[in-house]
């Protein structure tokens, strides 16, 4: 069976994540800080798919030791890691110079940091093994820079864009970049525990299921980079990127 670790696995997208590539045959590595949540995970997936191996961690990932030491026994473990999702985030923030540098400092270690000691310790994996997916979960927020309570939160999610980029143009005509294969995934509005405050302020926000049956499936595909759900987010991108900013303040 193919293997996938996926952090941030506790709640959320990346709960539903686990769920759906259990269904699809999947041995899965699921790393979050409550390892309750996880077990609870575990337990749920297991009576659904008993054939499916389920290895969960507790992990921070503003614990870089732990990260590495973590992904390189899981993949032990397992055998392999067929495809890592760098996926664990916090959405605080508050508009800069506001007296709340505590949240936005908060996030950017998170987002950002913990994201690049996910990207550097899956990477060390695949560079041993020869091969592997690396998957980067940003969104639909590093289009551009966003205000208030955004401001840091898109840029580091911009930030975790560019760490995916870099690498695949690193690999790019190289042995190792037939064998490694990097994506980055911009979901729009899905429903999760970090955006329950948006839900009602949105039409185009969708269930997590559907959002997240969207991110498995260009995952699958292997695809460079996709907005997710496409539609509308395919569409939108480019007039988050380009609009004059008068236009773009109204549109969000």
């Amino acid at each position: 069976m193919p293997s996938i670790l996926i952090t941030g696995a506790s709640s959320g997208l990346g709960a539903e994540m686990a769920r759906q590539f259990a269904a699809r045959g999947y041995d899965l590595a699921l790393c979050a800080r409550r390892l309750e949540r996880l077990e609870e995970l575990r337990a749920e997936i297991g009576a659904a798919h008993p054939q499916v191996r389920v290895e969960v961690r507790a992990l921070d990932v503003n614990d870089h030791d732990a990260v590495f030491s973590t992904f390189e026994e899981l993949a032990s473990t397992l055998g392999r890691l067929d495809r890592i999702v760098v996926n664990a985030g916090l959405g605080k923030g508050a508009p800069l110079g506001t007296g709340r540098f505590d949240a936005n400092l908060e996030t950017a270690m998170t987002n950002f940091v913990g994201a690049l000691a996910q990207t550097e310790a899956a990477m060390t994996v695949f560079r041993a093994q020869e091969a592997g997916h690396l998957v980067m979960v940003s969104s639909m927020s590093a289009m551009r820079g966003m205000p208030k309570t955004m401001t840091t939160y898109a840029a580091t999610k911009a930030g975790v864009a560019h760490l995916a980029e870099g690498i695949r143009t690193e690999l790019a005509g190289r042995p190792l970049g037939r064998t490694v294969k990097v994506s980055v995934l911009y979901p729009g509005y899905i429903a999760s525990e970090m955006n329950d405050g948006v839900e009602g302020s949105t039409p185009l926000m969708v269930s997590t299921e559907k959002g997240v049956r969207a991110m498995v499936s260009a995952i699958e595909k292997e695809v460079a980079d996709a907005c997710v759900p496409s539609l509308p987010w395919s569409v939108l991108a480019p007039v988050m990127k380009h609009a004059p900013l008068p236009l773009f303040k109204r549109l969000i």
